[in-house]
């Protein structure tokens, strides 16, 4: 039996309960979430704007559209519309954000392993493929099966702002889930546009733009001066998309991917960290620039370009694309056709029905065969609801009706087909999540363990097959915490090999800047079979656990450094810990420690008598 032996600090006698992260306000969940929401709420502002524009004067609407605009020097020059510089330039800048953010879903983040990835690839796959032939039913004879690619692409912006609006509490995993699975849909739409709609196909640019890709690879190696290059580089591939006749926002989502993600290094950080400090005892410009710039170096260009460039494509981007190309009439004559239409019939079950079949009907079936991985909150009823989400097929939707139908009057049937999928979609996926919240078993709402213990993924001590089980929610930083090993050490002493405890993190990290780096440090020490002897070290001195000091611990326990540094870095250690604070949400944990026992959540005192009368209580009793 693996011994516990904690270190214990005297507690203030004052402070007794739990560390809590109070329930956002108001004004928290809309700076937690206000990118999404109010970028989805000035989406379908400027849809409406467009509808109205384009009801009160069509032909000013469409001329204000087609203005030109000419770009050049000398022989050399670029004429666009006002409508393809929306569509072909700034949607590029938007496909370009959702590929850095996949590609760090995929390098660093929940999608790191194959297992958790196939589910959203698998669900994309299905999810362009099912609409198309729901489709094809309703449109066969009627010279319009070419129109297929309206139907199969989620508009990811859209599908994120809803989310945030109707979703239900602890959407997390499914976030995740839907932003890879929409990537993937968006890049196998793009494909299509590509290979299907594109009348006019030029090979030789795209060479160009392949020799610019690799460019673009290997920049990261430059040690200055990344970003002109960068910026130099996506010009050029995006001209040579341009020229192909590939469209051009493709261009977006090729550099994206191959942008460089990494997870901060601790020495960096630490170097940065000095550098403030030389800044503060001896202010001066050459000192500020340097720690202004060792700061930024230490987090990737990936999640830089992101933070940058998303408010201007939530804000500025996406509302112009919906002015510009939402734009249908509405009058009497249009609705009744649209009615019995089969093409705007053909585009409403296109995504509504076939992406629905296709997106929760392809994870029923891995679900059911245990393939892949789903996690904890992930549920049948999530899954349902945020597959009916995927039938807002917006952008993509009203960019291939103009390029796959040329009449007029089909056009607006089709259109009024993607505005009322849009409506019937999200209502569809606000009743899903409505009636799930609440029909939903108390025992799913946070009072029961919804991940297992499991000797070989759990820091676990005591017998693995102990009768009684205690499963505490942590944060190293806590100091309700650290008193908490102090019962349960004495809970261990009192029942022996009866008793197996479990730690999971859950780092309140808006109150313990450092608790995430370290609970991710203690997963680096537990590749070394040392998890327990870090997190003791780490409750002896919750005050100092900066980088300097985490790496210090590690070699006072004896850890090869370079390994646990490489491991620090790992995406498979940011996983672990992720995996255990999306649990805790999943289970409405606010506060620390909390504790499971036996599978089911404690409520009340976690003094060692509490827990252990607690853990008989759950247990039957053998003479009866």
């Amino acid at each position: 039996m693996t011994q516990l032996t904690l270190i214990q600090r005297s507690p203030d006698p004052e402070q007794s309960g739990r560390s809590t992260q109070r329930r956002p306000s108001l004004k928290d969940r809309f700076l937690a979430v206000g990118r999404s929401r109010l970028g989805a709420m000035l989406l379908v502002l400027a849809t409406l704007i467009a509808i109205v524009w384009a009801n009160i004067s069509f032909t000013g609407y469409e001329a204000f559209w087609e203005t030109h605009l000419t770009v050049g020097l000398g022989d050399l020059h670029l004429d666009f519309t006002l409508h393809s510089l929306v569509n072909d330039a700034l949607m590029a800048i938007f496909f370009f954000t959702v590929g850095l953010e996949v590609r760090r879903e995929f390098a660093i983040g929940e999608l790191t392993s194959w297992s958790r990835a196939v589910v959203p690839v698998v669900a994309a796959l299905f999810g362009l493929a099912v609409p198309a032939l729901v489709f094809l039913l309703f449109v066969m004879g009627t010279g319009y099966e070419h129109a297929w690619g309206v139907v199969i692409s989620t508009d990811t912006a859209f599908l994120v702002g809803a989310l945030a609006l109707i979703g239900p509490h602890a959407t997390g995993r499914l976030r995740i889930f839907l932003l890879a699975l929409a990537v993937v849909d968006d890049i196998g739409a793009l494909s299509i546009i590509a290979l299907v709609y594109t009348d006019h196909f030029n090979p030789w640019p795209l060479v160009v733009a392949a020799v610019g890709l690799v460019a673009v690879y290997f920049t990261r190696y430059l040690r200055g001066g990344r970003g002109p290059v960068y910026a130099t580089l996506a010009i050029v591939v995006w001209l040579c998309f341009l020229a192909s006749g590939v469209h051009p926002t493709l261009a977006g989502v090729a550099m994206a991917l191959l942008i460089p993600v990494y997870r901060p290094n601790r020495r960096d950080v630490e170097h940065a960290l000095d550098l403030a400090r030389t800044f503060r005892q001896s202010p001066n410009t050459e000192y500020a620039r340097a720690a202004a710039n060792s700061l930024r170096e230490s987090i990737s260009i990936n999640e830089r370009l992101q933070s940058a460039w998303s408010p201007y494509v939530a804000y500025v981007v996406l509302p112009l694309f919906a002015l510009a190309n939402a734009g249908v009439r509405l009058d009497g004559e249009i609705l009744a056709g649209a009615i019995v239409s089969p093409l705007a019939w053909g585009v409403l079950a296109g995504l509504v029905v076939g992406k629905f079949a296709g997106v929760f009907g392809s994870t029923a079936l891995l679900r059911a065969f245990r393939v892949g991985e789903f996690g904890p909150g992930l549920t049948v009823d999530r899954l349902a609801g945020g597959a009916a989400l995927c039938g807002i097929g917006f952008t993509i939707s009203l960019f291939i009706v103009d390029l796959a139908i040329t009449d007029e009057t089909a056009q607006n049937e089709a259109r009024v087909g993607v505005l009322a999928a849009t409506v019937v979609a999200l209502g569809i996926a606000t009743l899903i999540f409505r009636i799930s919240d609440a029909v939903r078993p108390r025992e799913e709402a946070g009072l029961t363990l919804v991940r297992p213990v499991d000797p070989a993924r759990d820091h676990l001590f005591g017998d693995p097959n102990a009768p009684m089980t205690i499963v505490e929610y942590g944060d190293f930083q806590c100091g309700f915490c650290l008193k908490a090993t102090g019962s349960v050490q004495e809970v261990s002493r009192e029942l022996g090999d009866s008793l197996r405890y479990v730690w999971r993190h859950a780092p309140l990290t808006r109150y313990h800047p450092n608790a995430l780096a370290a609970a991710e440090a203690s997963e680096a020490a537990a590749k070394q079979g040392k998890f327990f002897e870090f997190e003791r070290s780490l409750f002896a001195d919750q005050e100092n656990q900066l980088p300097s000091d985490i790496l210090r611990r590690a070699e006072e326990l004896g850890l090869d450094l370079d390994r646990f540094e490489r491991d620090l870095s790992s995406p498979e250690v940011a996983a672990r810990v992720r995996d255990d604070m999306l649990d805790a949400e999943a289970m409405d944990i606010t506060a620390v420690p909390t504790f499971y026992i036996n599978g089911r959540r404690h409520v009340g005192p976690y003094d060692a008598q509490s827990l252990i009368r607690a853990l008989q209580e759950t247990v039957p009793d053998p003479t009866r």
